[in-house]
């Protein structure tokens, strides 16, 4: 498989080649729509053509980088939620 799709929390914090992609297929599909879209009133089968193309690199952008940020979210989660339970517990006035 060309890019990965399973990570650690550890692993999905670092900078890697998916990384790399996400950055070319996002800036792809900020150009393309953006100049699809202005075409579509000059040109409107290139417009459309465009554009659509632009809507396929943010997908792709998507589906590359979408597994490194759930599994982050997931583990900021994680660690909020141990964090407000200790912090409830401190706070707690019937244990005081």
């Amino acid at each position: 498989m060309v890019f990965r799709r399973k990570w650690t929390a550890h692993e999905a914090d670092e900078w890697t080649k998916e990384d790399y992609w996400a950055v070319v297929f996002s800036s792809l599909s900020y150009l393309l729509v953006t100049i699809g879209s202005a075409l579509c009133f000059l040109l409107p089968v290139w417009g459309i053509l465009l554009t659509g193309a632009g809507l396929v690199c943010a997908g792709v952008m998507y589906w590359i980088i979408d597994p490194k940020l759930r599994t982050i979210s997931l583990e900021y989660e994680a660690r909020q939620k141990e964090y407000l339970k200790e912090l409830d517990r401190i706070m707690s006035w019937e244990e005081r």
